[in-house]
């Protein structure tokens, strides 16, 4: 809402003169160590997590997703693409090492 504008609330004090806090930069740099650290198995594990939830929320309707590839299907055959990547990455993990 813009300020000034009757009926709409004013921005508080703290909100106006806080600096931006880079959250999701740490958030992205712990998610990067976490898959460095558990390899193949952490790609399985969200790439596993992430295509059943969006196959669940595609069969109750959903069309378009927040996703950048926007389309359910396409981010479907993004993630099965990941699994069947992670897939492979367990297999040489467990019998080249």
């Amino acid at each position: 809402m813009t300020p000034g504008i009757p009926g709409t609330p004013a921005a508080r004090p703290e909100e106006a003169t806080a600096p931006f806090d880079p959250l999701r930069l740490c958030i992205f740099a712990t998610v990067a160590l976490l898959g460095w650290l558990a390899g193949p198995f952490a790609l399985a594990f969200f790439a596993v997590l992430g295509f059943t939830g969006y196959w669940k929320a595609r069969r109750a309707g959903l069309t378009r997703s927040d996703c950048l590839l926007r389309d359910t299907r396409l981010v479907l055959a993004y993630l099965g693409a990941l699994v069947v990547l992670a897939g492979v990455g367990v297999w040489l993990h467990l019998w080249w090492w």
